[in-house]
């Protein structure tokens, strides 16, 4: 791939990242990859590029080794663009941009673990719903990986922004951050009402950016009796565009609620989530079927 970048920045890891990804398009094509978009017809639809475009960035994102191209159809011959794994390295950088967007361009540049209901975050958010988890699997408190959408008939996906054992692993400055405090109230809110979960056809998933034995260790002192996914490497995160803050040099997804069926839909979308005790009683609610019929 020939190189644009000047002698003086030869030894720039930046320059050359930006070498690669520097474009408009390519962190786009990038970002919708991560959300299940493979095809290059569903691509370009997405991104509303020419083909020509969406065709040499794509021969670039390739050539790169950023994404595989993996036949799908023979004849004709038809491709699909996945991520290899230096192009899921790329994730974080995608949701660095995104926080950034959020706080600086769209926000005043307060750190919030939060967001007002009437923001575009919030409508962000809320424009989940009608579509479909793309299938990946996290990571698991208790070893293994899992994926977050079980075969019962919902799946109660809380993204919660951190949750310790012992209180001296909690970043310093958590409690000042608005919308951080809570996550411990909401998996025991979640612990104590899971039968009744169970009994709606739903299983429920802690979600957050922590290591797993970090949620082990926090899901051990709190007997819980459901898993807890790791999204460390915000690969779930960065496929939803779900918001984010950083604290303790980790980004950590906003405190949010997503009630998701079997075929993978989202259903219901809490977001944000201002009472935590509301916010369980309203995915039980969903769950049960106000509104809301399971599609076999």
């Amino acid at each position: 791939m020939p190189q644009r970048i000047s002698q003086a920045d030869a030894d720039c890891a930046i320059a050359q990242a930006l070498d690669v990804v520097g474009d408009w398009w390519t962190l786009l094509i990038v970002r919708d990859a991560a959300r299940g978009v493979h095809r290059f017809d569903a691509l370009q639809r997405e991104l509303g590029v020419s083909r020509k475009v969406l065709a040499e960035r794509l021969r670039l994102l390739v050539d790169a080794e950023v994404l595989t191209r993996e036949p799908y159809q023979q004849r004709p011959a038809r491709y699909e663009y996945r991520l290899t794994p230096r192009g899921r390295a790329l994730l974080p950088v995608l949701i660095a941009l995104q926080d950034w967007g959020d706080t600086w361009v769209r926000g005043d540049g307060e750190t919030m673990a939060t967001a007002e209901e009437s923001s575009r975050e919030a409508a962000r958010v809320h424009a989940l719903l009608g579509t479909r988890v793309p299938e990946l699997t996290l990571p698991r408190n208790t070893g293994g990986r899992q994926d977050p959408v079980a075969a019962t008939p919902y799946t109660v996906l809380y993204f919660f922004p951190g949750a310790y054992a012992r209180q001296e692993s909690y970043p310093p400055g958590w409690a000042e951050i608005p919308g951080a405090r809570g996550c411990t109230l909401e998996s025991c809110t979640y612990r104590d009402r899971l039968a009744e979960f169970t009994a709606a056809g739903a299983t429920v998933h802690g979600v957050s950016a922590q290591r797993p034995d970090e949620q082990l260790a926090f899901a051990e002192a709190e007997g819980l009796r459901f898993p807890l996914l790791s999204d460390a490497d915000l690969e779930l995160t960065a496929a939803l565009r779900l918001p984010t803050f950083r604290a303790g040099g980790v980004s950590r997804p906003k405190r949010l609620t997503l009630v998701v069926d079997r075929n993978r839909t989202v259903r219901e979308v809490l977001y944000p989530v201002t009472d935590i005790e509301d916010s369980v009683r309203a995915a039980l609610t969903t769950v049960r079927g106000a509104g809301v019929t399971d599609t076999p």
